[in-house]
């Protein structure tokens, strides 16, 4: 076989059990016949998935199940605990770590302050002693681990691991903060954008439910993380969701940025009077604004200052989505909050280092799934 047949065959597998862990992920049972029917598979193609699946620990069979006439067909299950995750947010003044089951479900979640003014060499202090202390507490097998995801504010590339210049952070200005914990905790590393994390672990929970969405997080700032046919979009610097950097008042106050009214800026002043009415209303605008641009049909609201009055948000962004995207019985949107309250970013982090690995194959992820 030559290399690129072997190649194809390689992509088809993977593509093929990605399908089917997407579709049984949140499941509690489910059958061969069952399966094949939703994927499009043959049932001998399912057979030989959830073969492959059963070696590597990530399903089980469970007996059969009685549904009619004929020989009964066997049950499966997801195993959880197949395969953990470690996933870290780096705030600007915190560190919060999350371990994550294969499907997604928060085993432990541990809250920590960084020294002021924070520099590379104390993040990477910080991560050792909080993964060394999740290993031992939770007496995690090295080869269930896939790795550690790490979402961090931007601008960051993350096509080389390098954090370019994180907002408010002094000390961060091309930090190639991957290479440096690989090195430092010899695990595999993932390296993202908070807003990309966040919106990483809402699909991986949500399976093939999410196939088009923007995640939007109100959190010491405004960033969009988007989930374009089932996968992260990045834009071709992996710079995209500076959503918050987006103007709306040509006359606003200046913003970190630099530029004057940016979303971010003018929520944020509204905010801080008191104004949530005002606040809600200009997150609803540039929402409308970012469903004109991006053609999505489920938004997620996420972040702490959001969730601090959700309601308020969720009623106003649903207002507005169903009142001002022109023909909104063509064009419907859901509107959410996020499953992960205020682990968002640490647990989509995590998840989305599973996704590189048992995810739909993607160009920037399928040639690290050859030594699998």
């Amino acid at each position: 076989m030559t290399g690129k047949a072997a190649a194809d065959v390689n992509y088809v597998r993977d593509y093929n059990e990605a399908l089917v862990l997407g579709l049984v992920r949140g499941l509690p049972d489910f059958d061969r016949a069952q399966v094949a029917a939703a994927a499009g598979l043959t049932p001998q193609a399912v057979s030989k998935v959830l073969a492959r699946l059963i070696d590597q620990g990530l399903v089980t069979p469970t007996g059969t199940v009685r549904r009619g006439v004929g020989k009964p067909p066997i049950s499966y299950q997801v195993v959880p605990t197949g395969q953990y995750a470690i996933g870290a947010h780096v705030g600007r003044g915190s560190l919060r770590l999350v371990l994550t089951d294969f499907v997604g479900d928060i085993r432990a979640s541990e809250l920590t302050a960084l020294p002021q003014d924070f520099t590379p060499a104390d993040l990477l202090q910080a991560l050792r002693a909080g993964l060394d202390a999740l290993v031992k507490k939770h007496r995690l097998p090295p080869t269930r681990i896939a790795g550690l995801g790490v979402g961090m504010v931007g601008p960051l590339d993350h096509g080389h691991g390098i954090v370019r210049d994180a907002h408010r952070l002094r000390h961060w200005h091309d930090v190639p903060l991957r290479e440096l914990a690989e090195t430092e905790l010899g695990l595999p590393v993932h390296l993202d954008k908070d807003v990309t994390a966040a919106v990483t672990g809402e699909a991986w929970r949500r399976g093939t439910d999410l196939r088009h969405a923007a995640l939007i997080m109100v959190q010491s700032g405004i960033g969009a993380g988007l989930w374009l046919d089932g996968a992260a979009y990045r834009g071709a610097h992996t710079n995209a969701g500076e959503f918050g950097h987006t103007v709306v008042d040509l006359d606003g106050p200046q913003c970190v940025c630099g530029r004057h009214g940016c979303l971010e800026i003018v929520h944020d002043t509204a905010a801080a009077a008191g104004d949530l009415a005002r606040a809600t209303r200009v997150l609803s605008v540039g929402i409308v604004n970012l469903l004109q641009t991006v053609d999505v049909d489920h938004v997620v609201l996420a972040g702490t200052d959001l969730l601090t009055h959700a309601d308020q948000y969720l009623a106003e962004v649903r207002r507005a989505v169903r009142t001002e995207v022109p023909r909104a019985d063509w064009l419907p949107v859901e509107v959410s909050l996020t499953m992960l309250g205020e682990d968002a970013i640490a647990a989509g982090a995590a998840m989305q280092v599973l996704n590189a690995r048992f995810g739909m194959p993607t160009n920037d992820t399928y040639g690290s799934r050859q030594s699998r």
